[in-house]
């Protein structure tokens, strides 16, 4: 048990060290004013590098993707119809649609669905 302690306090004593030996040397000493502003074919930026991102883009972008993949797993259902019996098969069906249509109601409700400016 002495040997497994002093392994353990061995490798976080040696990693420790290696993080800040690191962290000190890797310090940049002199900070450049060009070499940290944007680079644009030689010339100044027309206009601001940070342009505001449009969160409801970004969120309306997820959800589709959310759902696109959610329809991917559907396309299976028509295989295995064939493989199972009717009443699960139905079952399984209905149980994953209405899990789908609960989504798309918590997202409506939300009002993530309204693309206002």
């Amino acid at each position: 048990m002495f040997i497994l302690i002093s392994g353990a306090l061995l490798i976080i004593t040696i990693s420790s060290m290696m993080m800040i030996i690191s962290s000190i040397l890797s310090k940049k000493s002199l900070i450049d004013r060009e070499k940290s502003s944007p680079f644009e074919c030689g010339f100044d930026p027309k206009s601001s590098p940070r342009l505001p991102f449009s969160l409801q883009f970004f969120l309306i972008a997820v959800i589709f993707l959310i759902f696109d993949v959610e329809i991917a797993l559907l396309i299976p259902l028509i295989s295995i119809m064939k493989m199972s019996k009717i009443f699960f098969f139905w079952n399984i069906s209905f149980f994953f649609i209405i899990i789908l249509l609960a989504g798309l109601y918590h997202e409506w409700n939300q009002g993530a669905l309204e693309w206002t400016v």
